[in-house]
């Protein structure tokens, strides 16, 4: 006879069963899953540790190519521009480093460098942008006309291209050095800009920036920059605008510059300056620039070479 003693013990061993039975599936299936994940980790590490030794390989190899570009550099540049002067234009964000080596690059190709003016953080502050627009009109030397556009960039492109570019048809001064050394001097007490002493006009001029701009007002300061840079360029014989990495995308002057045909028709770019090889470009563009012609040079995906007269 059943009884239900029997019904009990006979379902208890049934659950026992099965308890029994799923502490042995599931310690049978975490091993395998655990010897799969580890199988898994082993392999992602091999991974990692090619990729870390495919990148070093490659910096080394850029370590040598810059080190043969700053050896080249001088011989590449000789004699480029003999007898010609060159003023360089500092935004706040330029390496000293960058600037100093295309100083020497520029000595290398027989320029004259005749001073520098740095471009403070406020120069390209959208909140001073009035600021800066009425103290320009202000400081206009008698005679010169400035850009009839109305954005301070443009506009003071306008006045330094007087104070600090010489005119490119007759190479004559176009202000005084009364006029020029009272103009920097009011922009220095404002806060836009420092001034090397003694600064003097040149023929040709070198923007010089950093890499990508950031914040919340980056496309408006880098804007400002580009329009500057453009408006600089036709009151001489030629300028440069350089920066260094990321100073080509969207954030960037140069990314500004390359986005405006207009403006890469009379305006040329190096997005590398920040490279031996760059360096050297910035020289040979500034060259180019007095042969009437213009180009975007450098390694971002805007560019058009690598350098004047390279294949693209």
């Amino acid at each position: 006879m059943i009884t239900l003693r029997y019904h009990i013990v006979s379902i208890t061993a049934v659950f026992l069963a099965l308890a029994v039975g799923v502490v042995l599936g599931s310690t049978a299936i975490s091993g395998r899953l655990l010897s799969g994940l580890s199988g898994e980790k082993n392999t992602l590490a091999q991974r990692v540790s090619d990729l870390e030794n495919h990148r070093n390989a490659l910096n080394a190899k850029l370590g040598e190519a810059d080190e043969f570009a700053a050896a080249v550099g001088p011989l590449a540049v000789k004699d480029r521009l003999t007898d010609r002067t060159v003023v360089i234009v500092t935004t706040e964000d330029a390496r000293p480093s960058d600037r100093d080596a295309v100083s020497g690059l520029l000595k290398a190709a027989g320029a004259t460098v005749t001073g520098e003016v740095q471009l403070t953080a406020a120069f390209a502050d959208p909140s001073r942008g009035d600021q800066l627009r009425d103290l320009v009109a202000r400081l206009q030397p008698a005679g010169s006309q400035l850009p009839t556009a109305a954005d301070p960039g443009t506009r003071a492109g306008g006045l330094f291209g007087t104070l600090l570019l010489l005119n490119p048809s007759n190479n004559e001064q176009q202000a005084t050095p009364e006029e020029a050394a009272a103009a920097l001097a009011g922009l220095s007490n404002a806060g836009f800009v420092k001034a090397t002493s003694g600064v003097k006009p040149a023929q040709l001029a070198i923007v010089l920036t950093g890499g990508a701009a950031e914040g919340d007002s980056a496309a408006d300061r880098a804007s400002t920059i580009a329009r500057f840079s453009t408006q600089l360029d036709r009151s001489g014989a030629g300028v440069v605008l350089a920066g260094g990495d990321g100073s080509a995308n969207g954030t960037g002057a140069i990314g500004v510059i390359r986005a405006d045909t207009n403006a890469t028709s009379v305006l040329s770019t190096v997005d590398n300056a920040d490279t031996p090889a760059g360096q050297a470009v910035v020289v040979m563009a500034l060259r180019e620039q007095l042969e009437g012609r213009s180009g975007r040079y450098g390694v971002a995906g805007n560019a058009e070479a690598s350098a004047p007269g390279a294949a693209s």
